[in-house]
């Protein structure tokens, strides 16, 4: 059935977003390009992307609102209902499944007693498995507000949940602390992180990322790649490879565990030797 016009913002409302609307909107030569943080912005605004936030970036950047429907469904980052602080979501793509994503995932459904894309009852986490976190060199992995939980297990998963809903410090193994989601929306439309020391603590790529960019490099230690010299070099570990996070699972894998007989081999391979 056709539905009503969405209701229009409260003035004081309409008055404070058009604001940060107009400041995003000058950020770009068409202003068509400015749909994604306003997209984003308005979620900020309730937690949530709404027919009424749809029909405002619509206004606001002379589209109609079917255009703007489209973008908001197409990517998953705009959540179309209402949903918790904070959004955790699991891994369950390939890598991340076969290293335990999809049974933390299973875990934490009956555990918080929801399924995908559903908010528990006192409103704090909203739980959903996502494709890919892009960050396979820690799986399994948990995102939380898209912030990295890496190396996961369903139990230090279950803990990390529980301690969110207790409202108890939780820290991610990479990358700013977290905030609730809504906060989450505005940092992604362009604003400022005004806490103390959180862009600081965002950082860089981990050191289990680098290593492809140090393997093509040919500066990896000598056992996980021969240099194209020829010549094996033996490396100290580096910094930043331990996980500081207090829900980051034992690492037992053999990407994180040198003696393990899974380990890469060191030798020449079968061609090399021919």
């Amino acid at each position: 059935m056709p539905q009503p016009p969405a209701p229009q913002y409260p003035a004081e409302v309409r008055r404070r977003l058009e604001a940060d609307a107009r400041e995003i909107i000058a950020r770009y030569p068409g202003s068509r390009s400015a749909l994604l943080p306003l997209l984003h912005l308005v979620q900020a605004e309730e937690g949530h992307v709404t027919r009424t936030g749809m029909a405002f970036c619509a206004e606001l950047l002379e589209l109609t609102t079917a255009e703007v429907t489209a973008v908001a469904t197409f990517y998953t980052m705009y959540r179309r209902k209402p949903s918790g602080d904070y959004q955790v979501g699991v891994c369950t793509n390939t890598l991340c499944a076969v290293m335990g994503g999809d049974a933390i995932f299973d875990e934490l459904k009956a555990h918080l007693g929801v399924g995908n894309d559903e908010t528990t009852a006192d409103g704090k986490v909203t739980l959903e498995h996502i494709e890919c976190n892009a960050a396979c060199d820690y799986a399994p992995v948990v995102m939380v507000n898209w912030e990295f939980f890496d190396n996961q297990t369903p139990e230090t998963a279950k803990r990390l949940v529980d301690d969110l809903r207790a409202g108890r410090p939780v820290e991610p193994t990479r990358g700013a602390p977290l905030c609730t989601y809504q906060e989450t929306s505005r940092i992604l439309a362009g604003f400022p992180d005004s806490r103390e020391g959180a862009v600081a603590a965002s950082g860089g790529a981990g050191h289990a990322s680098l290593t492809g960019l140090r393997l093509a490099k040919g500066e990896a230690p000598g056992r996980i790649v021969r240099p194209r010299d020829g010549a094996h070099r033996e490396e100290p570990p580096q910094p930043g490879s331990q996980h500081l996070s207090s829900h980051d699972a034992p690492q037992s894998t053999s990407a994180s565990d040198p003696a393990h007989p899974a380990g890469p081999e060191t030798g020449p391979t079968d061609k090399e030797g021919e």
